[in-house]
């Protein structure tokens, strides 16, 4: 796993709205850091650091980075009372429509 994606899972969960501007730009630069595509390793890791809401929009940004990695990250259905972040991963990788041939 790369040291910058071993940086991010280690600092734990997003914070949530309540949390001061300057922690929230520090989690954005250290997920910045990490570059496209993400391992299946780095992608399942990467799953542990949803918080309890989108953090002013820098869980999108985590979980279109999951994305770019072998998918579906989430195989099984999330329990009920799961994170939200983690229900979204699973619905978008098990609705996803194929793309068009042509």
């Amino acid at each position: 796993m790369r040291p910058e994606v071993q940086t991010f899972v280690a600092d734990g969960p997003l914070p949530d709205w309540d949390a001061e501007e300057k922690e929230i730009e520090r989690r954005v630069t250290q997920l910045e850091a990490i570059s496209k595509p993400v391992t299946g390793e780095e992608a399942a890791a990467l799953v542990s650091c949803f918080g309890p809401d989108d953090c002013y929009g820098v869980a999108w940004t985590l979980l279109h980075l999951i994305e770019t990695g072998p998918n579906p990250v989430i195989n099984t259905k999330p329990a009920p009372d799961t994170n939200e972040w983690h229900h979204r991963l699973y619905d978008r990788a098990v609705f996803e429509e194929p793309n068009p041939t042509t």
